[in-house]
């Protein structure tokens, strides 16, 4: 039957998971696994961080930063022009900071 989810393992930064996916779906899902796990990589080896979990929230922040300043596809008219470049960027860089100082603890312990 068309339309009931079915599983797909995915591999992102090493690490499996299991998604569940629609047929219909496959494709989509398996593009926006290599955004991630492409986005992440990136992020990872520029800033020679290797928490999963920080990397993946400053993804998250990267792709979404890059989808609300694409042209024309606004989810809110004019949101991109509210709040400029320069002051979202150094938001990200803050939040960068305080999730570094929380997981400083963390990183501690994996060693």
């Amino acid at each position: 039957m068309s339309g009931e989810p079915n599983f797909l393992d995915v591999n992102i930064m090493g690490r499996e998971y299991r998604v569940a996916c629609t047929p219909e779906e496959r494709d989509a899902l398996l593009a926006a696994v290599d955004l991630v796990d492409g986005k992440m990589r990136d992020i990872a080896q520029r800033t020679k961080n290797t928490i999963a979990e920080r990397v993946a929230v400053m993804a998250a922040l990267n792709i979404a930063h890059e989808h609300l300043s694409a042209p024309g596809d606004q989810p809110a008219a004019g949101f991109s022009e509210a709040v400029a470049s320069s002051e979202t960027k150094r938001r990200i860089e803050s939040m960068g900071a305080r999730l570094d100082a929380v997981l400083a603890p963390q990183q501690q312990l994996e060693l």
